[in-house]
Parts: C-alpha cells; sequence; structure tokens
C-alpha cells in the first residue's frame, strides 16, 4: 500500500509542476519565427537599397517586437481546457477553448483547469469498522471540474483537496457499517460515499460522478475464522435438508400405506410385483422379513416360489433318465 501512495504523491507533484510552467504554442512559435526571417530578409533588401541605417533599425526592432508580442501574448487552450487569466493578480476570466491573446507581463496564466472527466484512486488503511475490525479498503472516484473559476480561486489545489476528501470521506463511513454491511453492502458504500464527497466538494465547482469499491482486505485470521463458520454454516444447512428429506419420504411411506390398509387385495398384487422385481434377475436372491410374510401373505407366495424352483431342477434329471 505504502508504495503506491507515493507513486500518487508523485503523480500530483508533476501535475503540479505541469500548471506551473509557462505554455507556449507552436502556432506562436511558428508566426515568432516566419517574422523573424522576415525581418532578416527586410533589412538585407533596405540595405541594397542604400536606406539608411536608422531605417533599417526601426524596422527591424519593430518586428522583433510584434513577434516577442505574438510569441508571449498567444495562448492555445485544447478543447477540455479552460485558462484562468490574471491581470495584476487579480481575476478577469476564463479563456479558451482555442485562440486566446493575453497581455504580456500585466496578464499571466497561473493554471489550466481540465473539464475532462477525472479518476483519482484513494484508499483507508487499518481502519476501524462499527465492530472494531480493522480494514484495508481500496476505491476509486470519477469526478469533473464544472465550474472553472471556483475550482481555480476557492481551493489552493483542487486535485489534492479532492483526493483527501475522499479518503476522509471513506473513513468516515467505515467507521458507522458493521464488517458484515461492509463485505455485502458495497452498492450502499458507494452510493454514500458519493454524497458526502460531493457535497464536500460542489463550493469548489466539482462534481462526483461516482465512486466504486475496488478491494476490501480484512486480517488473515478473521479471514480464517469466517472461512470455518461459513463451512459449518454449509454443513449445518446440509444436515437440516437432509433432515427435511426423510421427513417427507417418511411421510410419503405414510400415505401409501394408507392406500393397502383397507384393501389386501393391493397390497398382496404389490408384494407379487416386488418378488417379480427381485426374481427377474439371473442369480437373484430375494430376502424377505418373517414379519412382511405375515403381513402380505407371502407364505404362499413362497412355497410356489420354491415348486417352481424345485421343478426346474427335477425337469433335466428326468428327461436324463430317459
Amino acid at each position: 500500500m505504502q508504495p503506491r501512495r507515493s507513486m500518487y504523491k508523485r503523480d500530483k507533484d508533476k501535475e503540479k509542476v505541469r500548471t506551473d510552467v509557462v505554455r507556449v504554442p507552436g502556432v506562436a512559435v511558428a508566426v515568432w519565427l516566419a517574422i523573424a526571417i522576415v525581418s532578416v530578409l527586410l533589412t538585407f533588401g533596405l540595405q541594397a537599397l542604400r536606406v539608411t541605417s536608422w531605417i533599417i533599425g526601426s524596422v527591424l526592432v519593430g518586428l522583433n517586437l510584434v513577434g516577442l508580442y505574438i510569441l508571449f501574448a498567444l495562448k492555445v487552450a485544447d478543447q477540455w481546457e479552460k485558462a484562468v487569466v490574471l491581470r495584476l493578480g487579480r481575476f478577469v476570466g476564463l479563456r479558451g477553448p482555442g485562440l486566446f491573446w493575453v497581455i504580456p507581463i500585466v496578464d499571466r496564466v497561473p493554471s489550466w483547469i481540465d473539464h475532462r472527466v477525472m479518476v483519482t484512486p484513494f484508499s483507508a488503511e487499518k481502519t476501524l469498522t462499527k465492530d472494531t475490525v480493522p480494514v484495508d479498503v481500496d476505491a476509486v472516484l470519477f469526478w469533473m471540474v464544472w465550474d472553472a473559476e471556483k475550482a481555480a480561486l476557492e481551493v489552493e489545489d483542487y486535485q489534492v483537496a479532492i483526493a483527501w476528501a475522499a479518503q476522509t470521506a471513506l473513513r468516515e463511513v467505515i467507521g458507522q457499517m458493521d464488517l458484515a454491511d461492509i463485505l455485502v453492502g458495497r452498492a450502499r458504500m458507494d452510493q454514500e460515499l458519493q454524497k458526502i464527497i460531493d457535497e464536500r466538494t460542489t463550493p469548489w465547482g466539482i462534481t462526483v460522478q461516482s465512486v466504486e469499491i475496488r478491494d476490501i482486505v480484512i486480517p488473515q485470521e478473521l479471514e480464517d475464522t469466517m472461512s470455518r463458520q461459513a463451512q459449518a454454516e454449509r454443513e449445518r444447512q446440509a444436515r437440516v435438508i437432509l433432515g427435511e428429506s426423510e421427513l417427507q419420504i417418511a411421510q410419503s411411506f405414510a400415505d401409501a400405506s394408507m392406500a393397502y390398509q383397507d384393501n389386501p387385495t393391493a397390497l398382496h398384487l404389490r408384494a407379487m410385483n416386488m418378488l417379480f422385481e427381485g426374481l427377474k434377475e439371473k442369480g437373484a436372491m430375494v430376502i424377505v422379513p418373517s414379519s412382511a410374510v405375515d403381513t402380505m401373505n407371502l407364505g404362499g407366495l413362497a412355497g410356489v416360489t420354491s415348486l417352481a424352483a424345485s421343478g426346474l431342477a427335477e425337469a433335466p434329471s428326468s428327461l436324463e433318465s430317459e
């Protein structure tokens, strides 16, 4: 976590340095070079025409002054940018996108406000939840500047300010929720964070479009405990489901027994069907409880089965004697 925060800080420092650098557009440089070349050629032409030196000097100085004015006065803002113009330290307006002019030395462009959607990662490390569990949470903030004047004048560095506001809001939300609510309620956390951060950044001319929780890291010991707890819960549910299945099966047998209670013929036919299913397989052996023999009148059926089996055994012997 620490290397990522350091890299984030370096990126912010680079961004701050970039805003303080004077931007000279390529078109201004091109015009200045063109005027410089024209002034040199014009100087040689005037010397060939034997024009006095003070006139040549005046023309040369005038052209150079025009070139320098264009070099420092002509600015270009990209389509997604607004330039903040200060005149002798006072705000005079926003310029751009496209070409615009400033007064050299008098006017200054201290910052260029980007109106595109910006992405800011932020995190909260070892933050205690409502039930005193330390967690590490990583999130991403999507925001944009809707009022460049407020973003430039109301806060020193709006990018750093919104990063700190997001991190503070994340710690505040984590402290108000239990660990279970954090793990299963990311959508609610996103909405709550967006609401809190947007309330803080609206006076700066910044609106928050969305907040997304990327990762939630809990201590390894607690993770193992929760894993065992989940496994025990699943085993308990499996046993409950098995018991409910046994109850349904017993109820089905009870309902079936009611159908045979007052109908011995149906019970007898069912017994014959059971024996048939058991004997149709070659070499099968059917074991019938003694209580079932008396209850379903299987004694006669067993005798018939034995006679049939003995008859089949004597038939080959009689054929051999003949």
